[in-house]
């Protein structure tokens, strides 16, 4: 289909497509099996100016503000981590990742915030990360345990964070810590805390069924003392710049996720040609046809559905909270139907590594997860269907 993209838009998707073809996919496979980090992958991503796409001119980045809104952010990234996607979801959200950890101090970042923070971060010099899961904090993220406590010109905070993606490899955090426990999450506050302040450490690093090359670890935090300039807004306004922050994100998610069926898709019907079996193509078995169109269908269903979410945000059009649940819950849920369809028709080999489609089945998984878990997508949706019949 045709979306309208615009001729910066169509240059983003076609130089994130190259990249992805020519230096991804040769090694997607030797990194999802070390588990290594894609640094070169990232500097190449850093001098296309890729991280600079989603962060206005003015603190670095390539995008154009109308109106004092930014224009293109959203469906930028989108389409970029879109492309990567295909190649390996892994590196994707490495990259992916990095705008979850922006777009806080994006939201809520003071002038001087932005000023001292972004330049670093459109440039690719530094990646961002986005400090919320806990050991009992998940999908009730407003259960964290993490606390900030003011001192003086200082806030002391104390905690564990887990699950968090780029981990020890980023080198600016988005932390959200209870300022006050008597609010429940009202309470709750937004902090940045950069690598190397004293009391900030690193400890487990997960070993994942997928996106093995992303980087997932704890973040630990004992009497690690920033400056009382690192609060993002206002104190109590932590639960509320995370909901805001997921609201852009999420579409991102939806990308990969769409990314990696379509990537998947696409090795299946090459597949599907040069595979014979009874004598001929198994893409001539109409059972074998119907599964690729359902597959076909239900990603161009997805892809609708992400970019219209992503123009919304981009359109400054309010809350978006629905539709930014509507896209993550299709895309992944598509992601996952047709990750295990492409297997299926690859048969035995589907399901040895020597193939690379197991791995998008296993990259495919986490979409569902991370972010809010499609069941709280499902959550949010509802919620929001019944305030609007409410007005």
């Amino acid at each position: 289909m045709d979306y309208l993209l615009t001729e910066e838009q169509v240059m983003i998707k076609e130089l994130a497509a190259r990249i992805a073809e020519d230096k991804i996919r040769p090694i997607a496979a030797e990194l999802d099996k070390t588990e290594q980090f894609p640094r070169e992958i990232i500097n190449i991503l850093a001098q296309s100016d890729l991280f600079a796409i989603f962060i206005p001119e003015e603190f670095g980045g390539t995008l154009q503000l109308q109106d004092g809104r930014m224009v293109g952010g959203v469906l930028d990234l989108c389409l970029a981590t879109e492309e990567l996607s295909k190649a390996c979801g892994g590196v994707a959200v490495c990259y992916a990742a990095s705008a979850l950890g922006t777009f806080p101090i994006l939201i809520y970042g003071t002038q001087e915030q932005k000023k001292k923070y972004l330049p670093s971060l459109a440039k690719g010099e530094k990646l961002a990360a986005f400090g919320l899961t806990e050991p009992e904090a998940g999908s009730d993220a407003s259960a964290i345990k993490t606390t900030a406590k003011k001192e003086g010109n200082s806030y002391i905070l104390n905690g564990t964070k887990h699950f968090i993606t780029n981990g020890a490899e980023a080198e600016i955090y988005v932390i959200i810590a209870m300022t006050d426990k008597s609010k429940g999450a009202r309470g709750a506050s937004a902090f940045i805390v950069e690598k190397g302040t004293p009391g900030f450490s690193f400890g487990k690093k997960e070993d994942k069924m997928g996106i093995r090359a992303s980087i997932t670890s704890e973040l630990i935090f004992n009497d690690c003392k920033i400056p009382k300039e690192n609060l993002l807004g206002k104190e109590g306004m932590g639960f509320i710049a995370t909901m805001r922050t997921f609201d852009m994100s999420r579409p991102g998610v939806a990308a990969q996720a769409l990314g990696i069926a379509q990537g998947a898709l696409d090795l299946t019907v090459r597949y599907a040609k040069e595979r014979h079996q009874f004598g001929k193509s198994i893409s001539s078995f109409q059972g074998i046809q119907w599964m690729l169109s359902d597959m076909a269908t239900q990603i161009e269903a997805a892809r609708a559905l992400v970019y219209s979410t992503a123009r919304m945000i981009d359109a400054g059009r309010g809350s978006v909270a629905k539709e930014s649940a509507m896209a993550k819950l299709f895309a992944s849920d598509t992601a996952m139907r047709v990750t295990t369809d492409c297997v299926q028709i690859f048969g035995g080999y589907g399901y040895m590594r020597d193939y690379p489609i197991e791995k998008y089945m296993r990259d495919a998984k986490i979409t569902q997860i991370y972010e809010g878990t499609n069941q709280i997508q499902r959550n949010i949706i509802a919620l929001q269907l019944i305030k609007e019949m409410v007005k």
